[in-house]
Order: structure tokens, then sequence, then C-alpha cells
């Protein structure tokens, strides 16, 4: 991810001038290596955060990113439809997560439900492009077009406030940013 530029591109998006929308307590949700996670810690590194993640492997790594910058994180590892938290999240934070669930608009409504009034949704997506033709070959994840997430998030209870294209190197390419916020 950081060899592709992954982490700069999180770090851009998360830099935008809206770092009062990371929150105090936040979830990643199918944090894989934590490179999401990572770039909101350089941002932001008080706070709590909470890395959710099915594969125990890719948890283990996420935390350890974390440590490294000297944040600690509560792992759980689970699905996020399994998730049923203590307490709900003012920052949710989903990196290529959407494009691997069944189901988008259930995912998007379980994040909702773990999302404290006004929480900000912090959301990278897969766009139509070639290059995602060779990273389907590997993962078998969807794309999705601007107005489709933006869709899906009015459709789930939150209210788009921003998008963001990435301005180099593969996320040009393959992603688009989104934030919004719970209604």
């Amino acid at each position: 991810m950081r060899l592709l530029g992954y982490f700069d591109a999180y770090l851009g998006f998360l830099s935008t001038g809206l770092a009062g929308a990371l929150g105090r307590n936040a979830l990643d949700v199918g944090c894989g290596t934590g490179a999401f996670s990572e770039a909101r810690a350089v941002i932001q590194p008080e706070g709590r955060i909470t890395l959710l993640e099915p594969s125990g492997k890719m948890l283990q790594q996420a935390r350890h990113a974390l440590a490294k910058r000297g944040v600690t994180s509560q792992t759980v590892q689970s699905r996020l439809e399994d998730f049923q938290p203590t307490e709900r999240f003012d920052c949710i934070l989903a990196a290529h997560v959407l494009e691997h669930c069944n189901d988008p608009t259930d995912a998007l409504r379980h994040m909702r439900k773990q999302a404290a009034p006004e929480a900000k949704i912090w959301l990278v997506v897969s766009k139509p492009h070639w290059c995602n033709a060779i990273i389907w070959l590997q993962w078998r994840h969807r794309s999705y077009r601007p107005q489709q997430v933006a869709k899906l998030l009015k459709d789930t209870g939150w209210q788009l406030e921003a998008e963001h294209s990435f301005p180099t190197g593969p996320p040009s390419r393959t992603s688009h940013g989104y934030l919004a916020r719970a209604v």
C-alpha cells in the first residue's frame, strides 16, 4: 500500500482542512494493514481508534503500524455485520471496503448504526478504471461511479459533504474519496 502511494493519498485526503471531522473516537472498518488509521494518527494522534478487521494477521499489522506512531488502538477481529460495540463513534474510516461487500447498502447501514449523531465517515471507494481490472484479478472487487456512491450514502443515512479526487499515482486512477455526515 505504501509503495503504491495509498498511505500518502489517504494522508492527503484526511488533510483537506477538515481535521475536526476526524473525531475523538474513531472506528476503522475493514482496516486491513492500517494505512488509513495510520494516516489519521499522523494528523490527529489524540483520541481513541478501534480497528475492525476479520483477518487476525491484518489486524496485527494495523495495530503494529499505529503503535510505531505512538498510538494505542483497540482491535476487534470481526466482520462488520457481527460487530456489537458498547459505544458509538464520531468518526468512521472505511477504505476500499464497500467494493468487497455483497450488499454495500447493508454495509453502509451497519456503519451508520455505529455512528454517533453528527459523526463523519471518510470513505474511499474503487472507481471504474482499467487499472481496477488488474486489481480485480486478485480481489474480485467492484467499482462504483461517484453518483452511485452519493446515492448509497443518501439512502443509508449519510449526507455527502465533500468528494476528493486523488491527484497522483495509482490512487488517482483506482480510488475516489467521500466525506459524509450522519443525519
